[in-house]
């Protein structure tokens, strides 16, 4: 069956259920799912958001170490010499426009939040550099707040699956909210995406090599015989996500274990 039909077949609940089945997988697949942005508090971890825009979170991880010693405070980069902050966001691409977002941040965190993050969702969509993804990302791993996070990986894994047609991030991210409890928003928008990133990839899914073969109408896009779907796996725990699947680990190559997840 394939995700179009599923869509007209499947009742609400049916949806649900196999949503928070494929949920319960996740968690199975991904016991290490995480905030892959390094941060120590929620200014940190707002700067390494605007800067993961188009960029790796493991070029992110690089460079925010002397970034963060060097600006420790929202003050602090209200008061950048842009020249200087530029040189160091370099190699995270786009560093003219992610300077002026991080200065016009700083700026305006110290004018409206006495220098705090703020811990709403409707007061961090008002800031420089923030938009709804960016705050549902501060809230969950920084304040403990449940949200969503949908970006492209997710979008495209909760369509692969059927669990909705919509393609407006903000539509999308009520959609799921309401298949699942909110307690577990934030830990699910995490594992979705560790799966895209290690799993379903956009243009070639391992769909051979995958927990959620049984329970995905998209099955097929990727390859399903084992042996090519292995190959497709990515990360440190490429080989246990192959074992998870039936599949022998040997299969994976060395190259997938020490890929970078993109």
């Amino acid at each position: 069956m394939t995700a179009t039909s599923l869509r007209t077949s499947e009742t609400e609940l049916g949806r649900k259920r196999r949503a928070r089945r494929i949920g319960r997988l996740l968690t199975e697949t991904h016991p290490d799912a995480h905030c892959e942005l390094d941060h120590a508090n929620p200014l940190e971890l707002a700067v390494a958001t605007i800067l993961s825009a188009q960029c790796t979170d493991k070029r992110v991880n690089e460079v925010t170490p002397k970034l963060f010693a060097r600006y420790p405070t929202a003050a602090d980069y209200a008061a950048a010499d842009r020249t200087e902050l530029e040189e160091l966001i370099r190699p995270t691409g786009f560093f003219r426009n992610k300077t002026d977002s991080l200065i016009k941040l700083g700026q305006a965190l110290v004018e409206r939040h006495d220098g705090r993050v703020p811990g709403r969702l409707a007061d961090l969509v008002t800031l420089p550099g923030i938009g709804r993804k960016t705050a549902n990302v501060i809230l969950g791993n920084a304040f403990g707040v449940p949200g969503i996070t949908v970006d492209t990986h997710f979008q495209r894994l909760v369509r692969r699956w059927g669990w909705t047609t919509e393609t407006d991030p903000v539509k999308i991210e009520h959609a799921i909210g309401a298949l699942f409890e909110k307690r577990d928003w934030t830990m699910l928008s995490h594992r979705i995406i560790f799966h895209g990133r290690r799993v379903c990839h956009a243009r070639k899914p391992a769909c051979g090599a995958c927990t959620l073969a049984a329970l995905c109408p998209s099955y097929g896009t990727g390859p399903t015989e084992p042996a090519p779907a292995a190959k497709l796996l990515k990360g440190p725990r490429a080989r246990d996500l192959a074992a998870a699947a039936g599949v022998d680990p040997d299969l994976v190559p060395v190259q997938a274990v020490v890929a970078e997840a993109p």
